[in-house]
């Protein structure tokens, strides 16, 4: 028989004994780069087929398939995978142009400093000593001054993602569910492999939404429905203007 406790533990995502919690946060924070992975992932399958429905709407031959399919593949990937770089580099930057701007202000004008963590403590709703031994406790060590101003008057992130590494996930999986739907028109006879390439290009996005429900509330089914249908709502626009301008293609 389950005891409340372990019934109580089996309902949470961690044990919260005091040995649990202190190894827990002796890990430390570690940047998360799903959303680089879902980014590259969703848009290389979608654009990627989006051109191979556009191809076979109008009816044009399965190496214009591959070709274009190619050529997106690669020089959208690497587009992606640089503005992902510079985006992620630029939180960076700012981060890094915030913290030299405090430490200038600390050294300057050390009690404005102090005065902006009482006034960000009081908001927190502590008060008289409480609130006193509070701003000393944080401004007798220079790093955590910093890291709090940081935090709470500019808004920034404890841990930023590596640019490099949000680049090279976004490539990565750019290429990885891009190259799903070329695949039938490289493997089988091109009569056949539209269909395939709709079958296997429909479960790398509901694979995609499933797996990013892990780390939301949103139901894994809903989730990959949800990215299931945003994907085939690209290529279904796509293969539309495909066919309708097929005459023109073939002139």
């Amino acid at each position: 028989m389950q005891t409340p406790r372990l019934a109580r533990e089996m309902q949470l995502e961690h044990k919260h004994t005091a040995e649990a919690i202190r190894l827990r946060l002796a890990n430390g924070h570690k940047p998360n780069y799903l959303r680089d992975w879902v980014y590259g992932g969703i848009d290389g399958a979608v654009t990627t087929f989006a051109i191979v429905a556009g191809v076979v709407g109008a009816s044009l031959s399965a190496h214009v398939v591959i070709i274009l399919g190619l050529a997106n593949l690669f020089a959208d990937g690497l587009s992606m995978a640089a503005s992902n770089y510079s985006g992620t580099k630029t939180e960076v930057d700012d981060r890094d142009r915030l913290r030299e701007m405090e430490i200038r202000h600390i050294s300057l004008d050390p009690e404005g400093e102090r005065e902006e963590i009482r006034q960000i403590m009081a908001m927190k709703g502590l008060s008289g000593e409480t609130l006193e031994r509070t701003v000393e406790a944080i401004t007798s060590d220079r790093e955590r001054w910093i890291t709090m101003m940081l935090t709470e008057e500019h808004g920034q992130a404890i841990i930023l993602r590596d640019p490099m590494t949000s680049a090279l996930s976004t490539f990565a999986a750019f290429l990885i569910c891009g190259a799903v739907p070329l695949l039938p028109y490289v493997l089988m006879p091109a009569d056949q492999a539209m269909p395939v390439a709709l079958t296997l290009t429909s479960a790398v996005f509901f694979a995609i939404g499933s797996m990013k429900s892990r780390w939301a509330v949103t139901p894994w089914w809903k989730s990959g429905i949800e990215t299931l249908a945003i994907g085939l709502a690209a290529a279904g626009a796509a293969f539309l203007i495909g066919y309708l301008l097929r005459d023109w293609a073939a002139a």
